[in-house]
């Protein structure tokens, strides 16, 4: 399996063989965080990515309930939305033949995306002018790229941590629709892409009808575990919110950062740091880690182990070490209609490196 990734510059990742495949879930977790530090301690070995950046893209209101799965079970919601910030993320960096490439990571077409069944019947409770300030949009994926001199045909790769909400064939094209970037592919897990193909209905409101359809297989590149994309760059597969969720993680400024949507906050990674009361208080009597973003629990052991995970290979975040470095790809922000939780710490947009054009 491994060689079919070398023509491609990358390989495949075995330092997470078998570590769920234990009997108890308390064992899976303790063989993963295991082989996450294992895997950090290699992963600082190697180089920085060239080009790093995260750029602020959409904002959309989110049920509280599903950001912080749990905590508000036992407690009354004054406040039963927050707001997510949605980024894209801007990769360059060599591959493993030293070929320079681009990678996209979580490139939203927000016009189409917005067909997503959960936020069409939400958009439709609302008067259309109202969607401007209930769901600002700041920049978008065009208008990024333009302002960084990056053409669309210098794109190499677009991925997204799973793809929920997410429309591709603007971006991939299909037989009656150019593509946007023309040599661009997928890199997608092989389970999310399968899925794709047959929704449940507890799944399909969170997937754009008919995203991927007539999109050339050529154009589709998927992976059964996880992936190298070269020196200090890897998709890790990380399941649970879906089944083939994985999580984008870059080495830059000799720290890791890790991006997914398994948790929505610096204080969904770390609750019993955060300030938020509720939060704090449901870590300490429950004993919990980590708090899961459970719109979709596809597998909600998996999604706990999968975030412990994350913060594993993340490690602590330089500015504030209470907390680890996960660059949560829509990250709950303050905006002044939705004052209800104030976060602890907010990672914000981040850049580093030098883009070479």
């Amino acid at each position: 399996m491994a060689d079919l990734f070398k023509p491609l510059g990358m390989q495949e990742i075995s330092d997470f063989d078998g570590t769920r495949n234990a009997p108890s879930p308390k064992q899976r977790l303790e063989n993963v965080r295991t082989a996450s530090l294992k895997f950090r301690q290699k992963l600082m070995q190697q180089a920085d990515v060239q080009y790093y950046q995260s750029i602020d893209l959409v904002r959309a209101p989110y049920p509280t309930w599903y950001g912080y799965t749990g905590v508000f079970a036992q407690k009354s919601l004054t406040f039963p939305f927050l707001h997510l910030l949605n980024r894209l993320f801007v990769i360059q960096y060599k591959d493993f033949h030293g070929q320079l490439r681009v990678l996209l990571f979580s490139p939203t077409d927000v016009v189409n995306n917005r067909k997503t069944p959960f936020f069409e019947r939400l958009a439709g409770s609302l008067p259309e002018s109202a969607s401007k300030v209930f769901a600002p949009q700041y920049t978008s994926v065009e208008q990024t790229l333009e302002r960084l001199k990056i053409k669309p045909e210098q794109v190499d790769y677009i991925s997204y941590d799973h793809l929920h909400t997410q429309e591709l064939r603007k971006w991939l094209g299909t037989k009656d629709q150019p593509a946007y970037f023309p040599n661009a592919k997928l890199l997608v897990h092989e389970k999310e892409w399968n899925c794709v193909q047959g929704l449940l209905p507890v799944q399909s409101d969170w997937y754009c009808p008919n995203a991927v359809e007539g999109i050339d297989a050529n154009k589709v590149i998927t992976f059964k575990k996880s992936l190298a994309l070269g020196e200090g760059l890897a998709l890790v597969h990380t399941p649970g919110h879906t089944e083939g969720n994985h999580s984008l993680v870059a080495k830059v400024d000799q720290q890791i950062f890790v991006s997914s949507e398994n948790g929505i906050s610096l204080d969904a990674y770390e609750p019993k740091s955060s300030k938020i009361k509720a939060i704090r208080d449901y870590a300490e009597s429950t004993g919990v880690e980590v708090i899961l973003n459970g719109n979709t629990q596809e597998g909600s052991n998996d999604q706990y182990i999968s975030m412990v995970m994350e913060k594993t290979i993340a490690g602590p975040l330089k500015t504030n070490p209470a907390f680890p470095s996960c660059a949560c790809s829509s990250e709950s922000t303050p905006y002044w209609l939705f004052p209800g939780l104030k976060q602890t710490e907010i990672l914000g947009a981040l850049q580093f490196g030098t883009l070479v054009i």
